[in-house]
């Protein structure tokens, strides 16, 4: 129960379902050990230095959590009894605010909101029972945040290092219909293994989401540089001096690009909110965006990774999605030879009218859909 974050301790990473590999693999360069994979979540051994660099420069994150205790529930009462065990008063004061997230997999506990309300009431009772005072809850912007996960009838008690969401970098001002996770876009991009060494298009932009994530991997920026607020940061043992260090450490690693990033959209508003998200995170020196039809699109020269994300037909709906998705098609074979392409779709059938084969498929979830990441290599020929 009690967490030395001097010595080495089991950290759990949650991410997007089908990102597991890419997460796994974020780790291991970052020193991670002891790795396992779930579905959702990937969990590791190390120390409080590694707990603050995961915060900060894995791309596929979502949630960086600490178990601090488990046990076995089969009924209410004896969840209720599990979570008052811990001594909740190592991590918080009844003067503190706290916020609970719950995940529930299990033919007891079939209600995530009422495992919530029982664990917060054991909580906040054994602070009232010791102090006659009560810490409130508050879920924007908690002192701690603590995780619930119930598989069965196994509870595990996390402490939530990284607070809200690891995917709100903080540079998106603005957003357009149907954005792009900033976690998944950073997966999309590693996940086509691109090596930097070309040219990088995104000729359907939208907000810019996939043009940010490209410019922070092709320049070695950290994710969450530019963010200002962790989970972390509130704990007791909260090692400024230690985070500072990371962070200069980061700074410092920021590395050369020696090929363009660009992106274009055929919206004026989508390109006017790419740009001032862009300028938001500070690479619009890094990143051009025009307002362009793909069709009509001019190449930079020598070979490019082109990620795009077109419209699903789910809350964007062109005219006529399979004719898109045909000149997408088109346009790829005549202008783009020597080239890779990678399109995300949950439109199987719209897919089809690509007109290419897919030399790799990778299948996905975000959220209720299904994605389809299909990979084409431009031959020259074709």
């Amino acid at each position: 129960m009690d967490i030395d974050l001097k010595d080495k301790f089991f950290i759990t990473v949650k991410t997007h379902q089908g990102l597991e590999d890419v997460l796994t693999e974020e780790l291991k360069q970052l020193g991670a050990e002891n790795i396992t994979k779930f579905t959702r979540a990937v969990s590791f051994q190390g120390d409080q230095s590694l707990l603050y660099k995961t915060n900060l420069c894995i791309r596929t994150a979502l949630r960086v959590l600490v178990p601090i205790y488990k046990f076995k529930a089969s009924n209410e009462t004896w969840l209720y009894r599990g979570v008052q065990k811990v001594d909740w008063s190592k991590y918080l004061t009844e003067h503190d605010t706290l916020a609970l997230d719950s995940a529930v997999s299990s033919p007891i506990f079939k209600n995530s909101q009422y495992v919530f309300l029982k664990a917060k009431d054991a909580i906040v009772d054994q602070f009232r029972n010791k102090t006659g005072v009560r810490p409130n809850v508050e879920l924007d912007n908690p002192t701690i945040r603590i995780n619930v996960y119930i598989q069965n009838d196994e509870v595990t008690l996390s402490l939530d290092s990284s607070g809200s969401s690891l995917h709100k970098r903080g540079y998106r001002n603005e957003v357009n219909e149907a954005p792009l996770n900033e976690a998944l876009a950073a997966g999309l991009i590693l996940m086509s293994g691109w090596d930097k060494q070309s040219n990088f298009i995104d000729p359907m932009c939208g907000s810019g989401t996939i043009l940010i994530e490209a410019a922070m991997i092709a320049y070695n920026i950290a994710p969450n540089i530019n963010r200002k607020k962790f989970g972390f940061m509130n704990w007791k043992n909260f090692d400024k001096a230690l985070w500072d260090k990371i962070t200069d450490e980061s700074k410092n690693s920021i590395s050369k690009f020696n090929y363009s990033i660009t992106g274009s959209d055929i919206s004026p508003e989508a390109t006017r909110i790419a740009r001032n998200n862009i300028k938001s995170a500070g690479l619009q020196d890094k990143i051009k965006v025009d307002r362009k039809d793909f069709a009509k699109i001019t190449p930079p020269e020598g070979k490019a990774l082109i990620i795009m994300n077109p419209p699903f037909g789910e809350r964007i709906r062109p005219e006529n999605i399979n004719l898109l998705y045909k000149s997408i098609g088109d346009t790829l074979k005549q202008k783009f030879p020597g080239s890779e392409a990678w399109l995300l779709s949950s439109n199987i059938e719209a897919l089809k009218c690509v007109g290419l084969r897919p030399s790799k498929k990778i299948i996905f979830h975000a959220g209720p859909l299904e994605l389809r990441f299909n990979n084409y290599s431009m031959y020259s020929g074709l």
